[in-house]
């Protein structure tokens, strides 16, 4: 058979470069949910609005306590009283808001747990026995080196990074409820009413009852 020649050649050169520079194309997962495999769910945006609202919660709640009133500087000249109590001011609204989201760092995986209740504080109880067992001076063998088994998961890297950007689209609507709802329930009227609007709300019912793979609804018996 004749040997292809020189311009035949360099026709298959070019051929097989432009393969190799063609893009690959995408298998499995689609890019929106590359990130997540068998091992790593993501949290859902009702599971991050729900431990938002439960943290903003307990923020505005220690925060509550104090009588301590700000000095506005203002009054001087009229000798008039010019504080505002701290508990009504715009200070302890933002001091709640910019450090609420480092709060969701304090939470664990907990795999054990169904539902939205895999996100709680504490060492998870899987975490746990597997430290117990380690030591009482047991060898334990798992796919996760034992110095990263207390470093922060996917799932809660993703919870504190989806509740960055919750504050920052919701922040209007968490100063309404601060100014002019605060005797409406936090989690109705944040996440029910606004951040999921017209999109699953089932988690915000979970609670957890305590007993190990068990996820109740409030009140539900």
């Amino acid at each position: 058979a004749p040997r292809p020649g020189p311009r035949c050649l360099l026709l298959l050169s070019l051929l097989l470069l432009l393969l190799l520079l063609l893009p690959a194309p995408e298998l499995g997962l689609g890019s929106a949910h590359a990130e997540e495999t068998d091992w790593v769910r993501l949290p859902s945006k009702c599971e991050v609005c729900k431990y938002v609202a439960v943290e903003l919660k307990s923020a505005f709640e220690e925060t509550g306590k104090t009588k301590e009133v700000i000095d506005t500087g203002y009054g001087i000249l009229d000798r008039k009283a010019s504080g505002v109590k701290y508990t009504k001011s715009d200070l302890r609204l933002i001091e709640v808001t910019e450090t609420i989201c480092k709060r969701l760092l304090d939470y664990s995986l907990h795999k054990e747990r169904t539902g939205s209740n895999r996100f709680a504080k504490g060492m998870s109880e899987t975490f746990e026995t597997l430290h117990n067992l380690v030591h009482k001076g047991v060898k334990v063998v798992m796919d996760i080196p034992y110095e990263l088994w207390n470093e922060t998961s996917a799932e809660v890297a993703d919870l504190k990074k989806q509740c960055d950007v919750l504050v920052e689209e919701f922040e209007e609507v968490i100063e309404d409820w601060y100014r002019n709802h605060q005797e409406e329930d936090l989690t109705q009227f944040l996440c029910a009413n606004h951040v999921l609007k017209g999109k699953d709300t089932s988690c915000l019912a979970e609670q957890w009852s305590g007993k190990k793979g068990d996820t109740a609804a409030l009140g539900g018996k």
